[in-house]
């Protein structure tokens, strides 16, 4: 087999991978993702990361490091988790409505966001 065509099968076979890869990507019947659970922590009265990018059906859990109790509440109370203690760990299910903007209700000066994706 001569060098050119060596080249030549290579360069086909890697197309073909190529194109069997972005057609599943964009496919009508592209692999949906297995839901995810997400950590944010409570670290030094702010919310790491502070913007976090979700689609429903996630699970987002939300662990306090400080000493000082906190929540994560949305901006229109729909949903909530609660009083979090030091150490302690509450999770809320992401919806396809869910409001996006939270915060502390003991701290209102710590806030989050959520970017929810629809797929």
């Amino acid at each position: 087999m001569s060098v050119f065509a060596s080249r030549r099968d290579f360069l086909i076979r890697t197309m073909a991978t190529g194109v069997a890869m972005v057609s599943g990507l964009t496919g009508s019947h592209a692999a949906k993702r297995d839901p995810v659970e997400h950590h944010i922590k409570i670290h030094k009265f702010k919310f790491e990361p502070g913007t976090l990018t979700v689609i429903p059906g996630e699970t987002i859990t939300w662990t306090n490091l400080d000493i000082a109790p906190h929540t994560a509440t949305a901006r229109d109370e729909s949903w909530h988790t609660g009083s979090i203690t030091k150490g302690k760990s509450k999770s809320v299910m992401v919806t396809r409505d869910m409001t996006r903007d939270y915060y502390c209700e003991f701290h209102p000066e710590m806030i989050g966001s959520l970017i929810v994706l629809h797929e």
